[in-house]
């Protein structure tokens, strides 16, 4: 209650000498001081905001242009071609004729806006072409050769961008055609089907491209001509916020530590100096100083998933959730033993230093209290099902003690657990690792907030991790964050000799203030409930986590093949060993290009990938043959990865006309077959480099061992893997021990002789 108490402005009291009236300093001074805070921020918000309407010029360029046109046309130097008097003669009835300082001065404003509009607009058209990426690099055509000239003439007259500079630049998705994306669907299922159900899916197929497919892609088109982008909307509320079911591994992901350096072993100490270099990464985030991803360092992404990272949660409903975006936060919300504890990480008017935060989670580990009455499982409720949340949430979290602790935890920067278990890596013992990928999925269905944006993870050990809820972000930005902190944590913040963070306490941080709750049995009841639905499922996960060491991309990029082609190609083995066929295979790729784009889907199970699976399989097939066939269906799914970045995908086509079926109340046979065809076999890529802080060629033991998420499929595999270095890719690979099918650790080592095989083809060619 101390802390209640000295968070009082001012009290009174009357008595028989009149009024006795205190003011606490201290208190007015913080208020003035997150005042002063806030509009700073607003004011920085105003001025990127006008950086970004001008981009790629600058502020004080535009002022240097808008003064020299003013002058020109004072001295009546002004171009014939520039003709503006015909505007001006409005402002002429407005002001005295004689006042032609005002006059010239707007005639440079009119000039000024009209070369600002045409470089936008030659830039944005040099975005929208995209041809090079069909291309190799080291033989462009001269159409792709006269687009790089222009693109680095921009790149050099251009002051250095911001986060967002390019988006309103960026060009947006267009809808394919109906056709183009039915021949496209049959080539993908064609390997899977047998002659007759092949047959019977292109008859529907064409049954739909010639019915209703018409009205639906007219109405989806108008879509298109309105909104930024036709498919993100509805593919957050679809895909994820109008779910039902768990969130906890159906739809979180994870990432873990780079397992192969040395850490301070102090929790207390690596918390302070991750939620350190998170919050610095939260301060460059809001003044725009991150730099956009850059494509061959050329081309720029979409940064609009960046925008929620932080100050982030999703609120339970009864039909869908909702995502609540807070504009700031001082403060993180820790969970440690079964209890909640709110932890400024800004006060004063500045942020709190590593050695601060670290007294600050000192004092959380030491306090004896012991949680309160439901309060150690509570948040389950963000692990089971959301209906019985959204309920609980309305009916006993709406007010008091209870409203005022929930908020404390929705309305914080991100969610922090101070783990009570060690995890570590070790090579000899693969269990190890297992273990630290399920904490970091799941916990124990308990310890984590799912709901937040994302939860930083740190084990008693040092050992760190994050489960990320995936509706408003996908992982590379997820991923963008934790290689900053990481390399934040190793370069710059580090520790002293006895593990503990650097620095000195020279002022007093202010204490954690543990949350309080009044839970009634009803509400435990739901908990007890949810918590039952979360075991449940984490005790089907069946996780298991490959090293895999024998080589990495050195080896596929000397074979002139792409290190994703390669591993993808060898996953289609891997599946066919393991299940005696092939499936429908879902590899994710990004949108980015576009604005506001997401993912899209590439169908990574293809006829050139077949026929090189039953190459590999027939005896009578030479090394020669099966190499070419390797070759070609590598390079077929470039060009699908290719395809789905530039908009030329199938799956969110699809997708968004099955949206506007169901609108129209219009059925239809094609699409929901489509549609709900499962995809035994899920993978991802995890990106990384995407920060300049870290040289990873010299240095390949800083990077993350990746991450990776839950089965998609009850009788399928979930495949994240990263390519960590020049002989090492890690796979997180995941499936449920309920399903008599699928075992993970048997699939690791059909993915381990699948590369063996594929290198021992080329190392003898």
């Amino acid at each position: 209650m101390a802390e209640a108490h000295s968070a009082v402005a001012f009290s009174f009291s009357i008595t028989s000498d009149g009024l006795d009236l205190n003011v606490n300093r201290d208190v007015f001074n913080l208020i003035f001081q997150s005042g002063l805070i806030a509009w700073k921020k607003r004011l920085g918000r105003l001025k990127n905001s006008c950086r970004t309407v001008i981009y790629p010029v600058t502020p004080f360029g535009l002022v240097t242009l808008i003064v020299t046109f003013a002058a020109i046309k004072f001295v009546g130097w002004a171009p014939p071609l520039i003709n503006f008097d015909p505007c001006l003669k409005y402002w002429r009835g407005m002001f005295n004729p004689a006042d032609q300082l005002l006059e010239c001065l707007l005639y440079g404003i009119m000039v000024c806006a009209l070369l600002t509009f045409l470089l936008r607009f030659t830039l944005k058209s040099l975005f929208c072409y995209q041809q090079w990426i069909y291309e190799t690099r080291k033989v462009p055509s001269g159409k792709t050769k006269f687009w790089m000239i222009f693109i680095k003439v921009f790149k050099l007259i251009s002051h250095k961008p911001l986060l967002t500079s390019f988006q309103g630049l960026l060009p947006k998705l267009s809808v394919p055609s109906v056709e183009h994306t039915m021949k496209r669907y049959l080539r993908s299922v064609k390997p899977l089907l047998d002659e007759e159900n092949y047959k019977r899916m292109e008859g529907l197929a064409m049954e739909f491209q010639n019915g209703i497919a018409k009205k639906l892609q007219f109405n989806l088109k108008l879509k298109s001509w309105w909104a930024t982008n036709y498919v993100s909307d509805w593919w957050e509320e679809y895909v994820y916020l109008r779910g039902r079911s768990p969130i906890m591994v159906n739809s979180n992901f994870y990432g873990v530590d780079a397992v192969l350096l040395d850490h301070s072993d102090i929790q207390v100490a690596r918390a302070a100096n991750l939620i350190y270099g998170i919050v610095l990464y939260r301060r460059q985030l809001e003044r725009q100083e991150l730099n956009p991803i850059l494509l061959n360092k050329t081309i720029p992404l979409c940064s609009a998933q960046y925008e929620r990272q932080f100050n982030t949660t999703r609120i339970p409903g009864i039909e869908k959730d909702t995502l609540v975006h807070y504009k700031d936060s001082d403060h993180v919300a820790v969970y440690h033993k079964g209890r909640f504890f709110k932890i400024y990480i800004r006060y004063g008017g500045r942020l709190l230093q590593p050695c601060e935060l670290e007294v600050m989670l000192q004092k959380v580990v030491n306090d004896p209290t012991p949680p309160s009455k439901g309060e150690t499982h509570l948040a389950a409720l963000t692990a089971g099902n959301r209906v019985p949340w959204a309920k609980a949430r309305a009916e006993f979290f709406s007010k008091g003690k209870n409203k005022n602790s929930l908020d404390a935890i929705e309305k914080a920067a991100f969610f922090v657990t101070l783990d009570d278990e060690s995890h570590t890596y070790d090579m000899n013992n693969p269990s190890k690792l297992n273990e630290f990928g399920h904490s970091m999925l799941h916990g124990k269905g308990y310890d984590r907030w799912f709901d937040k944006s994302f939860t930083l993870i740190v084990c008693a050990n040092g050992m760190v991790g994050f489960n990320a809820e995936h509706s408003w972000a996908d992982a590379p930005v997820s991923g963008h964050l934790w290689e900053y902190s990481l390399s934040e944590d190793v370069l710059s913040l580090r520790y002293t000799e006895n593990g503990h963070t650097r620095g000195t306490v020279t002022e007093t941080p202010p204490n954690p203030i543990k949350l309080e709750w009044e839970i009634p049995e009803a509400c435990e009841e739901v908990i007890a409930t949810s918590l039952g639905v979360a075991e449940a499922l984490l005790n089907d996960v069946d996780l298991y986590i490959l090293s895999h060491t024998a080589y990495g991309k050195g080896f596929m990029k000397k074979c002139n093949l792409s290190p994703d082609g390669y591993i993808q190609i060898a996953l289609q083995l891997a599946y066919f060993r393991d299940a005696g066929k092939l499936s429908l295979t879902y590899e994710s790729s990004m949108t980015r290009l576009f604005r506001e784009g997401r993912t899209e889907t590439v169908r990574s199970c293809t006829v050139e990938s077949k026929e090189f699976v039953n190459a590999m399989n027939d005896k009578n097939k030479t090394k020669k043959e099966c190499i070419e066939l390797m070759r070609t269906a590598a390079a077929v799914h470039q060009q699908l990865y290719r395809e789905a970045m530039t908009g030329c995908g199938i799956d969110r086509h699809l997708f968004c006309l099955y949206v506007l079926s169901k609108y129209f109340q219009l059925d239809s046979p094609f699409l929901n077959e489509v549609l709900n065809e499962p995809w035994r076999l899920s993978t991802s890529q995890t990106p990384y480099q995407q920060t300049d802080k870290l040289d990873l060629n010299k240095c390949p033991e800083y990077i993350s061992a990746g991450g990776g998420f839950g089965p998609v499929a009850d009788d399928g595999y979930g495949v994240s893997y990263i390519i960590a270095g020049e002989d090492v890719v890690f796979f997180h690979i995941s499936s449920k021990k309920s399903c008599k099918l699928t075992d993970s650790e048997r699939f690791s080592k059909n993915i381990t002789q699948s590369l063996k095989e594929i290198r021992a083809l080329f190392s003898e060619d």
